[in-house]
């Protein structure tokens, strides 16, 4: 199974000829670093929640465009969200279904508070045991999925604070953490980040996977 990051939140798993694309949002595409036009393939798009950095519609209507056997999968909200923009998307909130050759469990995971409002419905995925995505959230419903080998941590988020980050990485004990949800932070900030977190988390016996450079994979072992 191969992990690829594309800046901030936008991540694509692929296995075999299965290829599932997880939160295209603006961050990732704003710089031009990154094109819609990269994403190809792709069995289906899974959207965690709605906010921008997660969901950029100019950005996903160009990708569904490009991919039309590809199944949009999200929550009620964000789906009715996309519905006001003409984009139809199938709900996958709750539950296990086989997206080609991926078992992926989608569960409700509160997204954590925010200054700005109530916070959105967020959904975390979990892809054949292996990986864990949890959106925006380190709540108590993804305890269920601890041990999981693979989390992506969500590292430079204005709700969290790296005490509750650390704390969440303890109670999930993966094997091996890839830093997401930084793509607002600047590259001397990342690196300094990422260097300190790569030390705390290996006293912990836990594995940090950079993925700096927009499309860099990690291959792990796939159940």
């Amino acid at each position: 199974m191969r992990i690829s990051k594309f800046i901030h939140s936008c991540v694509l798993i692929e296995q075999a000829d299965s290829r599932i694309l997880f939160d295209p949002g603006k961050f990732c595409f704003v710089e031009g670093l990154v094109q819609p036009g990269q994403f190809q393939n792709l069995t289906a798009i899974l959207l965690s929640h709605g906010h921008p950095d997660h969901l950029d519609a100019g950005s996903l209507r160009k990708i569904l465009d490009a991919n039309p056997q590809a199944e949009l999968l999200t929550n009620k909200p964000t789906a009715t969200e996309l519905a006001s923009a003409d984009i139809r998307a199938s709900l996958f909130e709750d539950g296990e279904r086989t997206i080609g050759n991926f078992r992926v469990t989608a569960v409700a995971a509160l997204h954590a508070s925010i200054l700005s409002g109530e916070p959105p419905s967020n959904t975390a995925f979990l892809v054949n045991d292996m990986v864990l995505n949890p959106g925006d959230s380190f709540s108590g419903a993804l305890d269920r999925f601890a041990g999981t080998p693979v989390l992506l941590l969500p590292i430079k988020a204005p709700w969290e604070n790296e005490m509750e980050m650390s704390g969440f990485v303890q109670r999930m004990r993966p094997q091996v953490v890839i830093p997401v949800h930084d793509g607002q932070a600047k590259p001397f900030f990342v690196d300094h980040r990422y260097e300190l977190l790569a030390e705390e988390f290996d006293k912990v016996g836990v594995r940090f996977i950079s993925l700096k450079t927009p499309g860099s994979s990690y291959e792990c072992a796939h159940a």
